[in-house]
């Protein structure tokens, strides 16, 4: 008869695949950097027209904040026009920032999904309902493509895997990124193992994630993490501004991820004016900069990137 393992022999097995069998308690230092030697990056999401952008870089200025990274679209990039998405890249291309598109077709849009409509159905996620609409996502990914955008959000982990592929096989650029969206649901060193080897550049666990996890998270991939340090009140509401320090040392490196707000499906539907996600997007850069400033009070030693690193993938405009 099967005699059921412990809590120890669980973890020791665990430890054997190069997963910690515990969470990271004990919050050792990171270890780990950006390619250019520096712990943490400014990302800030909603960049949902190509005039939020220029809101957000001219807020950016006054400010004196280094964003790196922009996630745009986030309702879907299907809203904008080709020319549109043209002046997004354009825009960031001449700012060196790395934008990360959040493709249009979606769960939402797909008539047939009517298990996602119900208070239990919403549970199974965003993933992709059949190949029809997976390569409706992919079909919009090109288009941003051909705009010279060259970094995307994908939340199922069959369309990374596909997209991966196309990536080495040279279907889109070697040069395209793929960043893990919470809405992926992942929040472990498993999970985390796994994105890492379907392809994934960089992960966003869940908003709640503790200190310990984290570390757990850190000790196992060497992508990116992708914190959120305000989030929307639909997803807790969270503003971990003291925090800060702390994640980037034992999570380093870290992405400050800001999205305040009182849900994504009240902000990011297309009828939201343009000129109100430009005031708001104000908002965004200035509680950017606030953790900034505790983080060059608190830990000085733990650096913020200089603008337009390397590693990133900007867009690419002729």
């Amino acid at each position: 008869m099967f005699k059921a393992k412990h809590f120890t022999e669980i973890g020791r097995f665990m430890e054997s695949m190069g997963i910690p069998g515990r969470d990271g308690w004990s919050l050792p230092d990171s270890g780990k950097t950006f390619p250019d030697g520096c712990h943490y990056r400014i990302e800030i999401a909603g960049v949902e027209r190509y005039s939020t952008m220029v809101a957000m870089v001219d807020e950016a200025k006054k400010r004196n904040l280094r964003i790196h990274r922009a996630i745009c679209t986030v309702g879907g990039s299907t809203y904008c026009s080709l020319q549109e998405l043209k002046d997004m890249a354009r825009l960031a291309h001449d700012e060196q920032m790395e934008i990360i598109m959040t493709i249009g077709h979606r769960k939402a849009w797909d008539t047939g999904s009517k298990e996602s409509g119900y208070p239990e159905g919403v549970v199974q996620g965003p993933r992709h309902r059949g190949s029809d609409n997976m390569a409706y996502w992919i079909e919009d990914m090109m288009r941003n493509l051909e705009a010279g955008i060259r970094g995307f959000l994908v939340y199922d982990e069959g369309a990374l895997t596909v997209v991966d592929r196309m990536r080495k096989e040279g279907f889109i650029p070697p040069e395209t990124v793929f960043k893990w969206s919470v809405f992926g649901g992942q929040c472990s060193p498993a999970g985390a193992k796994l994105l890492e080897g379907l392809g994934a550049d960089s992960m966003n666990p869940l908003s709640d994630v503790s200190l310990p996890i984290l570390s757990s998270i850190r000790s196992t991939v060497d992508i990116p993490l992708d914190v959120y340090m305000i989030i929307v009140d639909a997803f807790g509401g969270m503003f971990r501004a003291y925090d800060a320090p702390e994640i980037v040392r034992v999570a380093a490196p870290v992405y400050f991820k800001i999205e305040p707000g009182t849900s994504e499906a009240d902000i990011y539907k297309p009828w939201v004016t343009e000129s109100w996600h430009e005031e708001f997007i104000r908002q965004k850069v200035k509680i950017a900069s606030i953790l900034q400033e505790i983080m060059e009070r608190r830990s000085p030693e733990l650096r913020i990137s200089e603008t337009g690193p390397e590693d990133l993938s900007i867009p690419i405009v002729e």
